[in-house]
């Protein structure tokens, strides 16, 4: 049985992690399998916005699956850390805006995964945290740069030396998340953000994404360079042209991502 399911309706895409049975903890296999799909995704023309789940009502993911992982001798944990690590960071730079649907525990990889992700939305009774260093290790997929930019360094620090495990409204104190919702309003919160972008040009989505990402952590001016590039991507498409046809027509706009 495969351990990601994933479809595209609508211009939307949903990737689900489908190991219910295990928390949707992250194999070796299923980092692959994973993989996979997103290298689908960074070509697709017809997804413009990508939703991260967890299959069952219990969680996104509790990271990696440590039955596994007690089997494996010190150069097959190396290769399962690189691999957990190249996948999230293919996830974070993916073209589409994505979102991380936090349907119940984001643990250690779990947590990095939705890190990895644009945006976070979690229902009421998930938690989260990165738990690492519980098990003598630190989180090894991003957690120690990804949060950190998030939140700031001191408040980082805090979560990920007392391996804290936070209430999804606490995660939200700490700007983690985006929103909490009722666990039956999850993937409707998710749908409703997804659908108010993709109202609007679907390369415009990605070049903004691209400037705000790559701008973030370098100096101002050369942040407004990359701006100016990202712009310069838009100005032959169809879609610009589409849009300012429609608005003297006085009717919403047509984008097909041309």
């Amino acid at each position: 049985m495969p351990s990601i399911t994933f479809e595209i309706n609508n211009h939307l895409a949903y990737v689900t992690l489908d190991r219910p049975e295990v928390l949707n903890c992250f194999d070796y296999s299923t980092l692959l399998e994973l993989e996979e799909v997103v290298q689908t995704l960074h070509t697709s023309k017809d997804a413009r916005v990508v939703v991260f789940t967890g299959a069952g009502e219990k969680a996104f993911s509790a990271g990696a699956d440590l039955k596994e992982r007690k089997q494996l001798n010190e150069q097959e944990v190396r290769r399962n850390v690189k691999k957990i690590g190249d996948v999230f960071s293919q996830i974070a730079s993916l073209p589409q805006p994505t979102i991380a649907a936090v349907n119940g525990y984001a643990f250690g990889g779990g947590f990095e995964l939705a890190l990895a992700c644009d945006f976070r939305i979690a229902s009421s009774h998930a938690k989260l945290g990165l738990t690492e260093t519980s098990w003598a290790i630190i989180p090894g997929a991003g957690g120690t740069q990804r949060l950190p930019r998030l939140i700031g360094q001191a408040k980082a620090m805090e979560l990920v030396l007392t391996a804290r495990k936070l209430s999804a409204d606490k995660a939200k104190d700490y700007g983690i998340l985006n929103e909490v919702v009722d666990k039956a309003e999850l993937m409707s919160a998710c749908t409703r953000l997804a659908e108010e972008m993709m109202q609007n040009g679907p390369i415009a989505l990605q070049q903004a994404k691209f400037a705000i990402r790559n701008g973030m952590n370098v100096d101002l001016q050369t942040g407004l360079q990359i701006e100016s590039k990202a712009y310069e991507m838009t100005i032959p498409t169809k879609d610009r042209v589409e849009a300012l046809t429609a608005f003297n027509e006085k009717r919403p706009a047509q984008f097909k991502g041309e």
